[in-house]
């Protein structure tokens, strides 16, 4: 098969997901499509080494996860973080619900490095996955590698429809409040929205914005990943410490610093490629998927996500009831670890728009339950997950 096929294959079954997630409104999400296809690709037709030849190999995918993940760092607001300090709180309560509840009912079920395989890509998204899948095959844990990526592509299903449900309730009993007068729309402080814009390239003021180009983009990018590489190689005889954690750090320090603009990866025209590329690497890992592995995963799969969601519904409702926040909006808001960004602004939106067609009405929903959903998917899936598996890859 010749490079270019290979990669008009790829990137035409990346493309049927996404016109599947668009025509079912994320319900049928495009990971899932795409995880089926090349499934069906592996065991059919597709070489074992299809995306090698279609232009990426490990070496690709790797540069391309140190210079993703200090772009998430960009991301980082103090200041937003902040203001949503009780989703914060709630987000992590979520988090340690599923690690308590799994660590606690499914070892036992299932075994240590199930566990530990399963929970970064269940609190996060490829970037998890793509983690805990390398490590658990560099440990010579095949079925674990795969393991790692369906429970990635499976999890939206149970994260989609019960966050749909939540927030309608949620959003009926804020209706019902706005309507008797106890509510009105939340308006963020103009002093605060002026703190939390952070300086763009504090230490580049003075250089011409036509110097500013892709190239110096991706430069300033490759150079805050290396030196997180970096100190993670100078750490290593003291402390074992994930690259990738620094490299998330290193992100946010350097934004603060205003060495790199926020979304510095986007603003290079790289993102879209990067996605792609790691996107395919990801979908790769199911070449040793066969189908009797396939069901032999199947069970601790759906026991495993199922032991989550109870996690997390346990722990935030507690965390809500401390912080006084409603148990859908806290269960909805621990939810948002089984996907992210752009799910969470995606079926917080679908839901505004199926409870009202006021807009007075659908601005005061907005206000009030997009802004937290929002934070808590960053805090889950963009920070901990990222974290947790830098830690857990040294368990395996």
């Amino acid at each position: 098969m010749s490079q270019l096929l290979a990669l008009v294959i790829l990137v035409g079954i990346l493309f049927i997901g996404d016109v599947v997630a668009v025509r079912t409104k994320a319900w049928v999400p495009s990971i899932f499509i795409c995880a089926v296809l090349f499934l069906l690709g592996y065991w059919t037709f597709f070489p074992s080494d299809i995306v090698e030849i279609a232009g990426v190999p490990p070496a690709v995918a790797t540069m391309l996860m140190y210079l993703l993940i200090t772009n998430m760092g960009t991301l980082l607001s103090i200041q937003e973080l902040k203001n949503q300090w009780k989703t914060v709180l709630i987000a992590l309560s979520g988090i340690l619900g599923i690690i308590v509840v799994l660590f606690g009912i499914g070892t036992f079920l299932f075994g240590f490095e199930t566990i530990v395989v399963a929970i970064p890509p269940l609190v996060g998204g490829i970037v998890s996955a793509l983690i805990m899948s390398e490590a658990a095959q560099n440990a010579g844990l095949i079925s674990l590698s795969v393991f790692a990526i369906v429970i990635y592509v499976m999890q939206g299903f149970a994260g989609y429809p019960l966050t749909s449900i939540v927030l309608k309730k949620e959003g009926k009993n804020l209706l019902k409040k706005y309507r008797n007068g106890e509510l009105a729309v939340k308006r963020a402080d103009k002093e605060t929205a002026a703190s939390a814009e952070q300086p763009e390239l504090k230490l580049f003021r003075r250089l011409p914005e036509k110097y500013n180009t892709d190239f110096f983009k991706f430069f300033r990018l490759s150079l805050v990943a290396y030196l997180a590489y970096l100190v993670s190689v100078l750490l290593a005889p003291v402390v074992s410490v994930s690259p990738f954690v620094l490299c998330l750090l290193f992100g946010v320090i350097a934004t603060s610093a205003g060495f790199l603009e926020k979304q510095v990866l986007q603003k290079a025209n790289g993102f879209g490629f990067a996605i792609m590329a790691l996107m395919l690497f990801i979908f790769d890992g199911l070449k040793q998927a066969t189908p009797g592995m396939m069901m032999e995963i199947l069970y601790p799969l759906i026991a495993c996500i199922v032991l989550a969601v109870i996690g997390m519904y346990l722990f935030s409702f507690f965390m809500g009831k401390l912080l006084k926040v409603s148990k859908e909006m806290a269960f909805a808001v621990s939810l948002t670890a089984l996907y992210g960004f752009p799910a969470d602004y995606i079926i917080t939106n679908e839901v505004i728009k199926a409870l009202t067609e006021d807009e007075k009405e659908r601005e005061v929903l907005t206000s009030h339950m997009l802004p937290p959903m929002l934070v808590g998917g960053f805090v889950t899936v963009t920070i901990v997950s990222v974290i947790l598996a830098g830690i857990f890859v040294g368990f395996l």
